[in-house]
């Protein structure tokens, strides 16, 4: 049974996991302040229960750890807990994001709380055509019959829901989108967007291609944040939605660089 002190900080990783939907090794030692051996044998600890799923360099959360299902799928999966850490500011940048989508749109919505989200935030009437590669944004987007549903397939990822696969990735790359909503683990001047997952990356750089008009949808806790899997700079992005946390000197940043910033 894990000592009381290995406990605490097991919670602290699990609530950090999931108020940024991922973290690497680096940062959760950096956070907590114990090296990076502590944080691998935790997480070790925490992949064997079933409670974070391992990828390179780091982990993300598994929010239907419970269910013996993969991902709670049996009983209807959803990343945007309203119980999760930064549940309110995701919610409100989805909203935001959802506002921007005009009739007619055609576009990307790539994977992760915020992305849900949007989703859900889409009004029942308005008819657009969705592109998406994780299936719970497909379910959600296919409940109204105005819209039309694109699911990139692929080996079902049992953790996210995600489908990947090449062909999920030349499928993205082969359509064109006039907008397109990403997410990311974080967001750095100097060192680009980034994710948690390099599979997940091809598909949100085929995204990023494919998509006349970029939006980035981060929660301010992702600014000057690096995580593993590079996918694009911050200069490729023609939007940014995120809440009022942001720091100054990101504003100044993604000001400088010429993209329309939204904080909500």
């Amino acid at each position: 049974m894990p000592s009381r002190k290995r406990q605490d900080r097991i919670v602290l990783i699990l609530d950090f996991l999931r108020s940024t939907d991922g973290a690497s090794i680096r940062d959760l030692a950096a956070a907590l302040d114990v090296s990076e051996m502590t944080i691998r044998r935790d997480l070790e600890l925490l992949s064997s229960t079933g409670r974070v799923r391992l990828v390179h360099a780091g982990a993300i959360p598994a929010y239907g750890e419970a269910d013996s299902s993969p991902r709670g799928f049996s009983r209807g999966f959803s990343l945007s807990d309203p119980r999760s850490p930064g549940a309110e500011e995701k919610m409100r940048i989805g909203q935001k994001a959802a506002s921007l989508l005009e009739a007619g749109d055609v576009v990307i919505i790539d994977s992760g709380a915020t992305t849900e989200w949007l989703t859900r935030s889409i009004p029942a009437e308005l008819p657009v055509t969705i592109l998406c590669f994780a299936l719970y944004i497909a379910l959600e987007a296919g409940r109204h019959p105005a819209r039309a549903v694109v699911l990139a397939g692929g080996a079902l990822q049992d953790e996210t829901l995600v489908c990947q696969s090449p062909e999920g990735v030349s499928l993205v790359r082969r359509y064109r989108a006039n907008k397109a909503f990403l997410s990311a683990g974080g967001a750095s001047e100097s060192l680009g967007v980034t994710c948690i997952d390099a599979s997940e990356a091809e598909l949100k750089k085929a995204a990023v291609a494919s998509s006349r008009t970029r939006i980035l949808l981060a929660d301010s806790r992702k600014f000057g944040r690096v995580t593993p899997a590079w996918f694009a700079d911050l200069r490729d992005f023609d939007a940014i939605v995120t809440d009022p946390g942001i720091s100054l000197e990101y504003v100044e940043i993604v000001r400088n660089l010429g993209i329309a910033l939204h904080v909500v």
